[in-house]
């Protein structure tokens, strides 16, 4: 499960379904016995509740049609339904390892929100709306100004901001430079500064124009996950370069 805290959601389920243990609300006194079809849970209904807002969280996450897949049959009471909702998840997160192994290629998975911060928080709060053509087009815009940051510059944006500021010229006034490598003579050098002018090209081209003139257009949540991914590759390539002014030695 990408990006969650399996330790903490499994202490919090682990609490909900102790909370929730079911017991039934007969009562007897001397002479007489008060039979009741209800059953109450082992926690006090205002408890069960707070904790119940916390795991309802942690479904969504790990069984997100839970509310309906679920029939809550397993028990007369109002939490049935969430108990066993988070009986199954504890186990989904418990066996998740053995599950890809026998069921799957147990392929890397890509968390979104372990990609370069400028992109994640320029997608953020879209992308958990589900607007993911919007989610990506923020990230991109959110690139491009991180970008204009580090080289100072506000003249020049997307394709032509990236082209200037990998160019293998040397610096001039009010046109700095970024640099993946130490500038040397080196066809390594030329080689990382052309490959990173020729990716923005592709990555502004190919991913962020097309947003522009679509504005109605959706895609999938991994479609846009992998945009993200190229994206992240360029903010960190800019993140982690050299700035080189007018004057320095290139």
């Amino acid at each position: 499960m990408s990006g969650l805290n399996t330790e903490w959601a499994l202490n919090e389920l682990d609490k909900f379904v102790e909370q929730t243990a079911m017991r039934n609300a007969s009562t007897s006194g001397a002479g007489w016995v008060s039979i009741s079809n209800k059953d109450l849970t082992a926690a006090p209904d205002a408890e069960v509740a707070k904790q119940a807002q916390v795991v309802e969280k942690i479904l969504e996450h790990v069984l997100p049609n839970w509310r309906d897949d679920i029939t809550g049959k397993m028990a007369n009471n109002r939490w049935a339904k969430h108990r066993e909702a988070a009986i199954r998840a504890r186990e989904e997160l418990v066996r998740a390892e053995e599950i890809r192994k026998n069921l799957g290629d147990n392929a890397p998975e890509i968390s979104a929100a372990n990609l370069h911060p400028w992109i994640w928080s320029g997608a953020r709060s879209l992308w958990q709306s589900g607007h993911y053509v919007q989610a990506v087009r923020d990230a991109a815009t959110k690139l491009n100004a991180e970008t204009q940051n580090k080289v100072g510059r506000r003249d020049v944006s997307e394709t032509d901001l990236f082209k200037q500021s990998f160019s293998l010229d040397g610096a001039k006034p009010g046109k700095a430079r970024l640099r993946r490598l130490t500038p040397e003579d080196s066809d390594t050098y030329r080689s990382v500064q052309r490959g990173a002018m020729a990716f923005a090209e592709g990555v502004f081209a190919g991913i962020r124009n097309p947003l522009n003139h679509e504005a109605d257009q959706e895609m999938s949540e991994q479609v846009a996950l992998e945009h993200l991914a190229a994206l992240s590759v360029l903010a960190r390539w800019v993140d982690e370069s050299t700035v080189e002014h007018a004057g320095e030695p290139s």
